[in-house]
């Protein structure tokens, strides 16, 4: 392990490094393993970068403490369900062998037997299935590739381990939790590919490198996604604790428009309003500002976008969504969805009682799905349709008389149609354009 590396922490190389030789003269040899690199993981701060942020080393720790004769199982988590994310897209075309790399690392250090790495896209399938066959004999513990159903509960950890047990790629009830009992009942380790690139950086360059970058209670990068209203929508990478308008700028800003607000942490976030654009970007702070880091999504509304038209048409998406098997998902979701319609697009004049009606039904609404479902995608619905009402409150009273023009408007956001693929802003798939142009 080399911790004085002379360069700055970072996951994503400027140029692909795709080959398994371009990437040995890269980076060189892992260093740190087992224990040992779990304990300089718990020390470097990595947290998780598929939107929890659970610390990284006290996963591979439990995965381990449980792992027995029968060993235990690694999953990647390359899914990307999040439409306005394209971040491990872009990683795992940009550099495949060191998410590889991080896989090898994580399974020795949790005594795993099999490494899974989950994908939703034939093309990231192929590209990958080159790569890891060129590290035939390279790794103790041969890495699957495993091409998931795309939809957006399909990158749940429960909906991994259950796909990957022969079943349906959706959530399950918890407990048990992976790390307790996951593929073939043996305990499991789901991480997020740029989590796992940045175990095998942090194997060979170490904690103190890692936390060169960041924050104290935040340290590293992360890749962040920014879409919407900007010059150069894309990903970039950036250090934790870096202002929300330092984030934007690097996206090229919204120029002449303006921010009204930035919806933060992606379909499955909350609105940071355009006045606290300097608050940190990080999962601590941006939650004490009332919003998430998430996987790293900032969508941009312009000052004049409709918020409210905006969030419904997410909503719709979500709503559209689940995975069908508990009334949260298949009652309480279209709901919500039908009442934020109405606040957003519902007749004025006349029409002002049932503007009246369904504000007050969707509140209701929130209370009886949240905490209430398989999985965690009732209280992102009811979180981020609760943020919109609360950041654009003065737009909930005026659309009382009726929709605003923004909202009668074409969308800034491109929500997918019938559809888990995102489209960017002219109606290409972002993953898919920072793909091709990597």
């Amino acid at each position: 392990m080399t911790s004085e590396m002379g360069e700055r922490p970072g996951v994503l190389p400027p140029v692909p490094v795709r080959d398994l030789r371009a990437h040995e003269g890269q980076y060189g040899a892992p260093g740190l393993r087992g224990q040992a690199l779990t304990g300089e993981v718990e020390r470097s701060g990595l947290t998780g970068r598929g939107g929890a942020a659970y610390p990284t080393g006290k996963k591979l720790a439990a995965v381990r403490e449980r792992a027995g004769l029968r060993g235990a199982v690694v999953i990647a988590n390359g899914m990307e369900s999040e439409p306005a994310s394209a971040k491990d897209a872009l990683l795992l075309a940009r550099a495949p062998h060191l998410v590889l790399d991080g896989i090898a690392l994580a399974a020795e250090a949790t005594s795993a037997r099999a490494a899974y790495l989950c994908v939703r896209r034939q093309a990231q399938a192929d590209a990958l299935a080159a790569a890891i066959a060129e590290r035939s004999g390279y790794d103790p513990v041969p890495v699957q590739l495993a091409l998931v159903p795309a939809r957006y509960v399909s990158s749940a950890e429960s909906s991994l381990v259950s796909y990957l047990n022969g079943g349906p790629a959706r959530p399950g009830f918890t407990p048990p939790r992976p790390f307790e009992r996951g593929v073939r009942g043996r305990p499991t380790l789901v991480s997020n590919v740029e989590t796992l690139a940045n175990l095998a950086l942090v194997s060979r360059r170490g904690a103190r490198w890692f936390r060169s970058a960041g924050t104290a209670s935040a340290p590293g990068t992360a890749l962040v996604t920014v879409s919407g209203a900007v010059g150069q929508p894309g990903v970039y990478e950036i250090a934790f604790g870096t202002p929300v308008q330092d984030v934007l700028a690097l996206a090229g800003g919204a120029g002449t428009a303006g921010v009204q607000a930035v919806l933060a942490g992606g379909y499955f976030g909350s609105w940071l309003p355009g006045r606290a654009l300097a608050t940190p970007a990080a999962p601590d702070t941006l939650r004490a500002a009332g919003t998430s880091f998430g996987a790293g999504i900032f969508l941009v509304l312009p000052a004049a976008g409709c918020g409210l038209a905006e969030t419904a048409r997410v909503v719709r998406y979500l709503a559209g969504q689940g995975a069908g098997q508990c009334g949260p998902c298949l009652n309480g979701l279209p709901a919500i969805a039908d009442a934020l319609e109405q606040v957003a697009f519902g007749p004025g004049g006349s029409g002002r009682g049932a503007h009246g009606r369904a504000l007050r039904w969707l509140r209701d609404l929130f209370g009886l799905v949240e905490g209430r479902g398989a999985c965690h995608l009732p209280d992102g619905v009811a979180r981020l349709a609760a943020s919109a009402l609360r950041v654009f409150a003065d737009d909930v009273r005026s659309h009382e008389r009726g929709p605003c023009l923004a909202a009668r408007g074409r969308p800034v956001f491109a929500v997918p149609s019938g559809s888990a693929r995102a489209a960017g802003p002219a109606g290409v798939s972002m993953a898919g354009a920072l793909e091709a142009s990597a």
